[in-house]
C-alpha cells in the first residue's frame, strides 16, 4: 500500500514567492522597467514576513531577473527574461536525484568557462581575477567559508571568457550547488587552504593563457564537488 502513496513535499516560502512573481513577469503583469510594490505591501498581501519577501528578491536579483536600486526600489529588469523562464522553474524543483546532473553541468560550463578566459582574457581581466582572488583569501581568515567571494571568482573567469550566455547559466546553476555543500558541511579549514591554491593555479593558467592547463587545474578544483555529488546520490 505504502509504495502507491507519494511523500508530500512542503515547498519554502521563498520558493513559492519567486514563483509568483516569476508568473508575473511571465505573463506581462509586470513589464520590463515597472516597479515592485514595497516589501511590506508584499509580505502582508502574501501573509509572509519581509525576510522571506527580500531573500526572494535577492534570489531574483542574483538571476537578472530583479534590480534593486536603493531609494528606488525594486524593478523588472528586460532582459533574458524569457531564456530564464524555463531556467528558474527547473531550479527551483530541483530533487536530490537531480544534484548530480547539475553538478555534472557545472563542471562543463567550468571548464569551457575557464578556457575561454585563458583564451579572451585582457589584462584588466587578470586584476579583477586578482582582487576576487585576494578577497576570498581574506574572507577565510575572518571566517571558514566565503561563499560569495569564491563565487564572485568563478564569475569573474566567465567574465573573462567573454561569453555571456555561459556567464548568465553559471550564476543560475552555482548557487544551489554551493548551497548544499555548505549545508553538509563539506567546507572545513583543511580544504579552504586546498581551494586557496587551486584558485592560484587556475589564475595562473589564465594568465599564461594555458588552454589546457587551466582546464586541467579547473577538473581538479572542481573533483571534490563532483565527489561530493556522487555520495550525495547514493
Amino acid at each position: 500500500m505504502l509504495e502507491n502513496l507519494n511523500k508530500i513535499k512542503v515547498e519554502n516560502p521563498v520558493d513559492l514567492i519567486i514563483s509568483q512573481i516569476r508568473e508575473l513577469i511571465i505573463t506581462g503583469a509586470i513589464k520590463a522597467g515597472e516597479k515592485l510594490p514595497p516589501e511590506r505591501k508584499l509580505a502582508e498581501h502574501l501573509g509572509v514576513s519581509r525576510g522571506q519577501i527580500r531573500e526572494a528578491i535577492n534570489k531574483l536579483q542574483f538571476y537578472g531577473i530583479l534590480k534593486v536600486q536603493p531609494q528606488s526600489g525594486t524593478t523588472v529588469n528586460g532582459i533574458g527574461i524569457t531564456a530564464f523562464e524555463g531556467l528558474i522553474t527547473d531550479i527551483l524543483k530541483i530533487e536530490n536525484a537531480d544534484f548530480k546532473s547539475l553538478v555534472d553541468t557545472r563542471l562543463l560550463l567550468e571548464k569551457e568557462s575557464a578556457r575561454l578566459a585563458a583564451v579572451n582574457r585582457t589584462t584588466d581581466d587578470i586584476v579583477q581575477l586578482s582582487n576576487a582572488l585576494s578577497l576570498y583569501e581574506e574572507r577565510l581568515q575572518i571566517d571558514d567559508v566565503a561563499v560569495e567571494e569564491d563565487l564572485l571568482f568563478h564569475i569573474k573567469i566567465a567574465e573573462a571568457g567573454k561569453n555571456t550566455v555561459l556567464k548568465s547559466l553559471m550564476i543560475i546553476i552555482t548557487p544551489d550547488i554551493v548551497k548544499n555543500f555548505i549545508d553538509y558541511k563539506v567546507c572545513d579549514k583543511a580544504n579552504n587552504l586546498k581551494t586557496i591554491e587551486e584558485h592560484r593555479n587556475i589564475l595562473n593558467m589564465i594568465t599564461e593563457q594555458n588552454e589546457v592547463g587551466v582546464i586541467d587545474a579547473m577538473e581538479d578544483h572542481l573533483s571534490d564537488i563532483a565527489d561530493f555529488s556522487i555520495k550525495f546520490n547514493g
